[in-house]
């Protein structure tokens, strides 16, 4: 233990036991989103959205590893383990920079490319086929949920689909407590709300932008300092 501080070793560990534990819950929910029914059910997870839960399966199994090797690391005070470690959480970081560069730079392309989906999927609102109905009914329960119209242009998105009634439901009727509010407007002698559920969507994501890029700095500021754990206690070893 000569020339190895105690309180770096423990901290270093204590650290990546943290981590650890982080990657065991994301990876057991992710794999529990994907191989269970119930939970595809309940949470209403579409094929579409696999990627993502896979996505947060290879994240949880990375950091059970950096986890690990942090942990051992620290108290078998192996350099190998340690350097490994810091070279994975300096990876990770490094591509954290890039995802945030890449974001900024093409960020005009991605509008464009959340602009065309939301075109494509005003085709379907007015599609008549059995398939386009089901996302139809979905649609209708995010406009009543969320209190909008259509994607792009209101009402129009729905073309001569719009007179169409679901489920005993008029397509983007206001509740009669809200008739008079600025929420609706007055057409075809109906109320209807008057935002377009694009609008929705897109102040969905810049509101919670500030959080994500809060989550992002933050997982900086814990790899920043698990990378400085790593090397101040791979260096005390080597100087052993």
């Amino acid at each position: 233990m000569a020339g190895v501080s105690s309180c770096m070793k423990y901290s270093m560990f204590i650290f990546n036991f943290v981590f650890w534990v982080c990657g065991c819950i994301i990876l057991g929910v992710s794999v529990w989103m994907r191989v269970s029914k119930s939970a595809q059910e309940e949470l209403n997870l579409d094929s579409s959205l696999f990627s993502a839960v896979d996505l947060m399966i290879a994240v949880g199994s990375i950091i059970m590893v950096l986890g690990f090797l942090g942990c051992c690391g620290a108290m078998k005070e192996s350099q190998c383990m340690l350097l490994l470690f810091f070279i994975g959480l300096l990876l990770i970081l490094i591509l954290q920079v890039v995802a945030g560069i890449l974001g900024a730079v093409y960020k005009s392309q991605i509008e464009t490319t959340f602009n065309q989906t939301l075109l494509d999927k005003v085709k379907i609102l007015q599609d008549v086929s059995q398939e386009s109905q089901v996302f139809q009914e979905k649609f209708q329960k995010f406009e009543k949920m969320n209190q909008c119209c259509g994607l792009v242009k209101g009402y129009e998105d729905w073309g001569s689909n719009f007179n169409t009634a679901f489920n005993n439901y008029k397509i983007c009727e206001c509740d009669q407590k809200e008739q008079n509010t600025a929420l609706c407007i007055l057409h075809s002698g109906k109320y209807i709300y008057r935002k377009p559920c694009g609008s929705v969507i897109i102040e969905f994501f810049k509101n919670h932008m500030i959080i994500l890029m809060g989550i992002a700095f933050g997982l900086a500021v814990v790899e920043i300092v698990g990378l400085g754990f790593s090397m101040s206690l791979y260096c005390q070893i080597q100087r052993k």
